[in-house]
């Protein structure tokens, strides 16, 4: 049978965002892939250069709807590093628990859109209800439904609201009971333990070698999180352990193990937010007002010239970066450069290549389980 090529998006369920996935089929196996990407560049590096240190915020916001919270934070800790600042412990706790309510919404967000992919519709309700009560709360802290603008170079821009903990406790808790009917729907179903067991390997250390990092490497059993290798925050104050899928095959990880290791992530997230509320200096209910120290420290609004920022951060998707360079007086109060590593700009030529071997129907399956968000691949 001759070979041919088709076209799988921009539009097409299966790429989860605006991009588009060339493949070269022989019958119904997949022979060669070639991923476009650029459909929604908007050149946010170079817009950031001509805003100060605090508009930036918002833009970061807006790299991954899924996970805003995050890429906010990510970009904080560059800009504090850059400009040497000193942030509060207790702002440091509220962070924390931040980043790990919107890594459990991006992971459900995630589970929500693959279910249905390899056949599970209910799950995907289910997903989004839950998902729901993780919104509700950071929308307290932020104000805004999905875009939060919410850390600030120094702190955070207000305390924990007033019962606030009491609350997150009580779905925080919820949901962990919940998350053994999760697994218990998908664990025990016969159709998507066909669509993911088995399709979709990817060894370890040609993972490592490309560059992709997160949970897609914990899959096959690389112990690497940036929040535990090189600490920052107050993780190293928080009791949790990475998510590392350890019986990941020889031949490295499946769509199974890539959502195995997102489960317990999952888990280990909604502990540290309880241990956290627990262990906040000053208390989870305690109300300090909007610029107190104790959750927002003074930041200078300029960079010396010459100076740079820098800080990689844990994302849902894999390791991010920020690498800030100040332009000093005559630059004003913009970083002079800006640039952003996103961890699926090098996670989806990768996945490309991993499909490979495989049917036509299992693209949806192998695409999905390793979590693209195009918004920061193209940035």
């Amino acid at each position: 049978m001759a070979q041919m090529w088709i076209t799988m998006g921009p539009q097409h369920p299966m790429t989860h965002g605006l991009w588009t996935l060339r493949v070269k089929i022989d019958g119904e196996t997949v022979v060669d892939t070639e991923p476009e990407l650029g459909y929604i560049h908007r050149g946010v590096e170079k817009i950031c250069e001509s805003r100060d240190f605090t508009q930036i915020t918002p833009y970061c916001d807006r790299l991954c709807y899924a996970s805003a919270m995050t890429w906010a934070h990510s970009y904080i800790y560059a800009a504090e590093n850059l400009l040497e600042v000193e942030v509060p412990e207790r702002a440091e706790y509220i962070r924390l628990i931040a980043n790990e309510m919107q890594r459990i919404a991006s992971h459900l967000m995630w589970l929500g859109a693959y279910t249905p992919d390899t056949g599970n519709l209910t799950v995907f309700v289910w997903c989004l209800r839950d998902r729901e009560m993780f919104l509700d709360l950071m929308q307290e802290l932020g104000g805004s439904r999905m875009h939060y603008n919410f850390p600030r170079v120094g702190g955070v821009k207000r305390d924990l609201p007033i019962g606030f903990a009491d609350r997150a406790r009580a779905k925080t808790k919820m949901f962990l009971e919940r998350m053994q009917e999760y697994e218990m729907l998908l664990d025990e179903s016969t159709i998507f333990l066909i669509r993911t067991q088995g399709v979709g390997y990817a060894k370890a250390e040609e993972m490592v070698n490309a560059g992709v990092t997160g949970p897609n490497v914990r899959a096959a059993g690389v112990n690497y999180d940036v929040r535990w290798a090189h600490p920052y925050s107050v993780y190293d104050e928080i009791d949790w352990e990475p998510s590392v899928e350890k019986q990941a095959s020889i031949k490295g990880a499946d769509c199974y193990d890539r959502y195995r290791v997102r489960m317990e992530e999952m888990r280990q997230s909604a502990l540290m937010i309880l241990d956290a509320l627990d262990k906040i200096p000053g208390g989870a209910d305690t109300h300090y007002s909007p610029g107190d120290e104790m959750i927002l420290s003074k930041a200078p609004n300029r960079a010396p010239e010459g100076a740079s920022g820098f800080h990689h951060f844990e994302d849902p998707r894999g390791e991010s970066m920020f690498y800030l360079q100040g332009g000093g007086e005559g630059r004003g109060k913009s970083p002079y450069r800006m640039s952003i590593r996103s961890p699926m700009f090098i996670t989806i030529p990768f996945v490309a290549k991993t499909m490979i071997g495989y049917k036509i129907a299992d693209i949806p399956a192998i695409m999905g389980s390793f979590d693209p968000c195009i918004g920061e691949t193209d940035r």
